[in-house]
């Protein structure tokens, strides 16, 4: 028998402040807090892949990287990508990647919490 994986099924970033990262998400992308999270994290009821920001695990030192994250994409679905755009540049979110677009719908970049480049684009 191969075992195999079939891809991720949850996605948490870690953060220094998780109740501010989650209130970033919460008031900003809308994303809704799932009704259980484990201790030091708050977990979202996304789908098709659960998404979380939690507390760092030990020996992860955030504060000795220049920006968290850096090389790894992560991409979050929305309805009206220049509607999240426009309310993300008037609420002072730095935004890295104008709205363009791509092969994926209208798509465009932000810095959330922490420093993590997410982008969005259209369903």
């Amino acid at each position: 028998m191969t075992v195999t994986a079939s891809g991720p099924d949850f996605i948490a970033l870690q953060v220094r402040d998780v109740e501010a990262a989650a209130a970033f998400y919460e008031k900003h992308l809308g994303l809704r807090r799932a009704p259980a999270s484990p201790p030091g994290a708050v977990v979202f009821a996304t789908e098709p892949v659960p998404f979380a920001v939690r507390e760092p695990l030990p020996g992860v030192d955030l504060d000795a990287v220049e920006r968290p994250g850096l090389g790894v994409a992560l991409w979050f679905r929305t309805t009206d990508a220049q509607a999240l755009h426009d309310r993300l540049h008037a609420a002072g979110v730095p935004i890295v990647k104008a709205p363009e677009d791509g092969p994926f719908g209208r798509m465009f970049t932000f810095v959330g919490p922490e420093g993590y480049a997410i982008t969005t684009h259209e369903d």
